[in-house]
C-alpha cells in the first residue's frame, strides 16, 4: 500500500511538469517577432498565418490549457494522458502502413511474398508492429474490441491477398481516413466532458470558499499540486537539459575552470523566465534543508530524526533568493550578467546556510559539553562541524575580497561568514571550559560570568559589524542609486539586527545589573547560622559552604540565586518578592506577630488531612507554590515532626505552622520553647 501511494505521488508531480514546461515555453515564445519571420518567408501566403490575431488568440489559449493541464485531478489526468499515448499509437501505427507501402511501390514486386524473401521479411516485420501496436491500444483504452485499432492493418491484409499495388495505396489512405473518423467520434461524444468538469469544479470552489475562505482553498491546491516538489522536478529537467545540450556539441571535454563557468551560465540559462526562477527557488530551498538535515544527522544520528521529525527549515535561503533576484531583476539580464549576479546570490544563500548549521550545532555542542558524555566519536563529531564552520566562512570571506570588487551585497555576505566564524569561536571557547570543569573536582567559579562575557562580546560585535553594514548601506542608498526594494532591505536590517539587538542586550544588561546589586544587599551567612541551617541549596542540590540569606529566611548559594534572579524576583521557595533590600533579612531578624494557639492548631490539622505535595500556607501578601515549592516547604513540617535536632526542629516547627512563613527570632527562648513545644504536641495528638 505505501508502494502505491509513492507511485500515486510521483506520477501526481510527474504527470504536471510538461504544463510548466509549456507555459516556460509559450512565456519565450515572441509572438511579434514570430509573424515578422513568416512574414519574410515563403509561409507568409499559407492562409494559416494570415491572421495575426487569430495566432495571439491561440497563444493565450495555450496559457489557458497549460493551466487546465496543471490543476486537473490525477485520476482525470491520468486518463487524458492514456488518450494521448492511444492517439501515438495510432499515428505509429499509420506511420509503419506508410512506410511499408512506400516500400512495396519501390520494390515493384507483386508477386508472392513467400517467393521473394526481401518481400516476406518486411511483411513480417510490418505485421508484427501493427499488432504490437493494436494491443498496446487496446490495453491503454481497455477494451477487448481490438478491430477498433486495426484499420492500419487493411494494407497489410490486401498485400497477401496479392492485390495490385496502386490499389493498396488506396486501401491505406482509407484505413488513415477511417481511424481518424474514429478519433472525431471519440471527440465529438466527449465534447461536454471539459464542461462538466469546469462545472463541478467550480461548484466544488464556491463551497470550498464559502466554508472554509480563499485560504483554505490556497492551501489546499498547494498540497494537492505538491508545488514545491513539482517546481523542482521542472528545474531540474531543464537544467539537465541544458548540460546534455551542451556536452552533445562539445568533443573535448572541459577544464575545471570551463567546467565553473558552465554550471554558472546553465543556471542563469535556466532562470530566464518566473517559471523557471521559482524553480530555482525550491530546489535552494530542498538543497538547504538536505544540508541542514544532513548536518544534525552528522551531530546525532538517528536521534535526530526521533526528536525532530519533520525540519523546517530552508525555506529562508529559497525565500533570500528570491527577494534578491527580483530586487536585482535578474531574469532581465544578459546570460553572461545573469550568471555574475547569480554567483553573488549564491554566495549570500551559503552564507545563510553555515548560519544555519550554526544555528543547529551550537546547542547541540554546548549540551555535549555540559553532559558527562565521555563518548570520544560524539565529541569528534561536535568539534570537527564547528571547526569547518569557523574555517570556511573565513575562507569564503577571504576569496570574495580578492576576486571582487567590493559593493553593498558583498559587505553582507563577508559580515554574515565573519560573525559566523566568531560565534563558533565563542562556542567553542564555552565548550572547552565546560570540558575544564567536567575534568576538575570542584566547579570552576564564576563560570557564569565568564560565559555571559564570552556572549555578550560576540553579541557586541555581531552589533558593531550590522551597524556598519547599515551605514554603508545608507550612504550607498543617498549618495548612490536609490531604489525602493533596497531601502526596505535597509529597513528590515537596521530593525531586526540593530534595534532589536540592542534592545535585547540592553535589557540582559540591565537584569545582570539588578540582579548582582540585590546579591550584594543580602547579607551572607556566618559559619554559625550554615551549620544550624544544615541543608543544602534548594536550586542546585549542593552542599553550601557559603550562602545567602534572602529576606525570607531561605539559604542560596550566591551563584545560584544570581541565576534565578536573572529570570524573576522572586523567593524560589516561597516566592516572597526580593525588591525590598532595606527589609532585616536573615533569619531570627523579622519581626513576627505572636501566633494564636488556636489558629495554629487548625493549621496543623488542616495540614495534616492533606495529601502529600499540598501546601496550604498562607503568607502576608505571598501566593500559593506549585507542587514542587510545595514539597520543599513541607520539608520543614517533617523537620519538627523528626526530633532528630532540637534546636532546628523548633524553629523550623514554629516558622512553618505560623500561618506567616515568617520566624520568631527575637522571642524569649523559653516561650519559643513553649509555642513551639505545644504545637508539636497537637500535631502529635493529630
Amino acid at each position: 500500500m505505501a508502494a502505491k501511494e509513492k507511485l500515486e505521488a510521483m506520477l501526481n508531480v510527474a504527470l504536471r511538469v510538461p504544463s510548466i514546461m509549456l507555459l516556460d515555453v509559450l512565456y519565450r515564445w515572441d509572438v511579434s517577432s514570430f509573424f515578422q519571420q513568416i512574414q519574410r518567408s515563403s509561409l507568409n501566403n499559407n492562409p494559416l498565418f494570415q491572421y495575426k490575431y487569430l495566432a495571439l488568440n491561440m497563444h493565450y489559449v495555450g496559457y489557458i490549457l497549460s493551466v487546465v493541464l496543471l490543476t486537473l485531478p490525477r485520476q482525470h489526468l491520468v486518463q487524458l494522458y492514456l488518450y494521448f499515448l492511444t492517439a501515438l499509437l495510432l499515428y505509429a501505427g499509420h506511420q509503419i502502413s506508410r512506410d511499408y507501402v512506400r516500400s512495396e511501390l519501390e520494390s515493384g514486386y507483386e508477386g508472392p511474398m513467400y517467393l521473394e524473401p526481401l518481400s516476406m521479411n518486411r511483411f513480417m516485420t510490418a505485421l508484427i508492429g501493427q499488432l504490437v501496436v493494436c494491443t498496446l491500444c487496446s490495453c491503454v483504452m481497455k477494451t477487448k474490441q481490438i478491430w477498433l485499432f486495426s484499420a492500419h492493418m487493411l494494407p497489410l491484409l490486401a498485400r497477401l491477398c496479392l492485390v495490385p499495388l496502386e490499389t493498396i495505396v488506396i486501401i491505406n489512405k482509407f484505413a488513415m481516413i477511417f481511424t481518424g473518423l474514429e478519433v472525431l467520434y471519440f471527440l465529438a461524444s466527449n465534447l461536454l466532458v471539459p464542461y462538466n468538469l469546469a462545472k463541478s469544479a467550480y461548484r466544488e470552489l464556491v463551497q470550498v470558499v464559502e466554508v472554509y475562505g480563499l485560504l483554505a482553498l490556497g492551501m489546499s491546491l498547494w498540497n494537492q499540486l505538491v508545488v514545491p516538489v513539482l517546481f523542482m522536478v521542472f528545474w531540474l529537467v531543464l537544467f539537465a537539459l541544458q548540460i546534455y545540450s551542451y556536452f552533445s556539441t562539445r568533443d573535448q571535454p572541459a577544464s575545471r575552470e570551463r567546467l565553473l563557468f558552465l554550471f554558472l551560465t546553465s543556471i542563469a540559462e535556466c532562470c530566464s523566465t518566473p517559471y523557471s526562477l521559482l524553480g530555482l527557488v525550491f530546489t535552494v530551498s530542498f538543497v538547504a534543508l538536505g544540508v541542514l538535515t544532513l548536518c544534525k544527522f552528522y551531530l546525532q544520528g538517528y536521534r535526530a530524526f526521533m526528536n525532530d521529525p519533520a525540519m523546517n527549515r530552508g525555506m529562508t535561503e529559497g525565500v533570500t533568493l528570491l527577494i534578491l533576484a527580483v530586487q536585482t531583476g535578474l531574469i532581465e539580464l544578459q546570460v553572461v550578467h545573469r550568471a555574475f549576479l547569480l554567483s553573488i546570490i549564491l554566495f549570500i544563500v551559503v552564507a545563510s546556510i553555515l548560519q544555519s548549521m550554526l544555528e543547529i550545532a551550537d546547542p547541540i555542542v554546548l549540551a555535549l559539553g555540559a553532559s558527562r558524555d565521555k563518548s570520544l566519536w560524539k565529541h569528534f563529531r561536535a568539534v570537527s562541524l564547528c571547526l569547518f564552520l569557523l574555517v570556511f566562512p573565513a575562507y569564503m570571506a577571504y576569496m570574495i575580497c580578492q576576486f571582487f570588487h567590493m559593493d553593498f551585497w558583498l559587505l553582507i555576505i563577508i559580515s554574515s561568514s565573519i560573525l559566523t566564524s566568531l560565534q563558533v569561536l565563542g562556542t567553542l571557547f564555552i565548550y572547552v571550559l565546560f570540558m575544564v570543569e567536567e575534568f576538575r573536582r570542584e566547579p570552576v567559579e564564576n563560570m557564569d560570568d565568564v560565559i555571559y562575557y564570552v556572549n555578550g562580546t560576540y553579541r557586541l560585535l555581531e552589533f558593531l559589524v550590522a551597524l556598519c553594514v547599515v551605514a554603508y548601506g545608507v550612504s550607498e542608498t543617498i549618495f548612490g542609486e536609490w531604489t525602493v526594494m533596497g531601502s526596505m532591505i535597509i529597513f528590515i536590517h537596521s530593525y531586526y539586527n540593530v534595534w532589536l539587538r540592542a534592545q535585547l542586550g540592553w535589557k540582559s544588561f540591565l537584569l545582570r545589573r539588578d540582579a548582582v546589586n540585590k546579591i550584594k544587599s543580602l547579607p551572607t551567612a556566618t559559619k554559625d547560622q550554615l551549620e544550624q541551617h544544615n541543608d543544602i541549596c534548594a536550586i542546585c542540590y549542593q552542599d553550601m559552604k557559603s550562602a545567602i540569606i534572602t529576606p525570607c529566611g531561605h539559604f542560596f548559594h550566591a551563584g545560584c540565586l544570581k541565576k534565578w534572579l536573572y529570570v524573576q524576583e522572586t523567593c524560589p521557595l516561597c516566592h516572597c518578592q526580593l525588591k525590598n533590600p532595606t527589609q532585616p533579612p536573615g533569619l531570627g531578624l523579622e519581626p513576627v506577630p505572636q501566633p494564636n494557639p488556636g489558629a495554629e492548631q487548625n493549621t496543623v490539622q488542616q495540614q495534616a488531612t492533606e495529601p502529600a505535595g499540598v501546601e496550604h500556607q498562607e503568607r502576608a501578601g505571598g501566593k500559593p507554590s506549585d507542587n514542587g515549592q510545595a514539597a520543599k516547604g513541607s520539608g520543614s513540617l517533617q523537620d519538627s515532626v523528626n526530633v532528630k535536632d532540637d534546636s532546628v526542629s523548633l524553629d523550623t516547627a514554629s516558622s512553618s505552622e505560623s500561618g506567616q512563613g515568617e520566624t520568631a527570632a527575637k522571642r524569649p527562648a523559653e516561650e519559643r520553647e513553649e509555642v513551639a513545644t505545644r504545637d508539636l504536641g497537637s500535631c502529635i495528638q493529630n
